[in-house]
């Protein structure tokens, strides 16, 4: 169901989000400051472009322990990223997510686009895992 879901995804509306994802990968590149957030760009548009069987993690959760992206620093990144990039991916998402919502079938794909506008908010600390990793370190949001 897994490859099906994501082969329709693809279709009607992934790969329209994911190139935005890594367009705005590619921006935050062009200046030396905005790497990290690019990398984070990448890696998200990725999971854009096939999100089913695939969720969002905390690093801290998975690995349970802290690292520069979920403490302080962390927490500035997201700051920053939600003023020049965040907000304007979870919109192009909620508005991807109404369009979907709109059909019956296009329900679990809506739903999809509602996850990825949560986390165009706030990316910095978060991986991308297969569910069953995710289910072996304890997540309780799939």
């Amino acid at each position: 169901m897994g490859f099906l879901g994501n082969v329709l995804w693809f279709v009607f509306g992934g790969l329209v989000m994911g190139l935005s994802w890594w367009l705005a990968g590619a921006l935050a590149m062009i200046t030396i400051v905005g790497i990290p957030w690019a990398k984070a760009c990448f890696v998200i548009g990725q999971f854009a472009f096939f999100p089913f069987g695939k969720v969002a993690i905390s690093r801290k959760e998975l690995l349970r322990q802290d690292d520069i992206g979920t403490g302080a620093l962390g927490f500035l990144g997201n700051v920053i990223w939600f003023i020049f990039a965040g907000v304007w991916l979870a919109i192009g998402h909620l508005l991807s997510a109404l369009l979907c919502f709109v059909t019956i079938i296009g329900i679990p794909f809506g739903y999809q686009h509602l996850k990825l506008a949560m986390l165009a908010l706030a990316p910095i600390g978060k991986t991308i895992v297969g569910k069953e990793t995710a289910a072996a370190a304890g997540y309780s949001g799939i």
